[in-house]
């Protein structure tokens, strides 16, 4: 008899049920690479017609975002209730708004900035993948080690 826990499902995601779940929350994380290395900013974001607008002001964060390289945006959330959680990223090309037009259309999304401060730069991420999860939160006993026994470690 096999008393080992059952692994838990990750049940993939397809892409309308990604869009689904990024409409739900409006922060997540966008992931580009500045200078020598990848870096990792926090946005409040909006979703728009397959694509996701967040505001910016002048500064190392746009500047990345406008480099050459895609960048990856990812934004997750969990149902306290039900255990259940999720994970979305997105990858493709970050474009500044210039437009009137498109600038003018964004006044009607859902952006609200956490920030305060001159956010006057409406980046468009458009998506060349999209990819998600949905897991159940395991519950400690899953995964914490038992220290017991456990020798400690040297003072640092």
């Amino acid at each position: 008899m096999d008393n080992k826990p059952e692994e838990p499902v990750t049940e993939l995601l397809e892409s309308h049920e990604c869009w689904s779940l990024l409409r739900q929350v409006s922060v997540g994380r966008l992931a580009v690479w500045h200078e020598d290395g990848p870096d990792i900013f926090p946005v409040n974001y909006t979703t728009d017609h397959g694509t996701v607008i967040f505001r910016t002001g002048a500064g190392t964060k746009l500047q990345a975002a406008l480099a050459e390289f895609p960048v990856a945006m990812e934004a997750d959330g969990v149902n306290p209730e039900t255990g259940v959680a999720w994970s979305v990223v997105i990858r493709g090309k970050a474009e500044v708004l210039t437009k009137t037009d498109d600038v003018l259309s964004t006044f009607s999304l859902p952006l609200f900035p956490w920030q305060a401060g001159k956010k006057d730069h409406f980046v468009r991420v458009v998506p060349a993948t999209i990819s998600g999860r949905r897991f159940i939160v395991a519950p400690p006993n899953m995964w914490w080690t038992p220290t017991e026994g456990a020798k400690p470690s040297a003072v640092e």
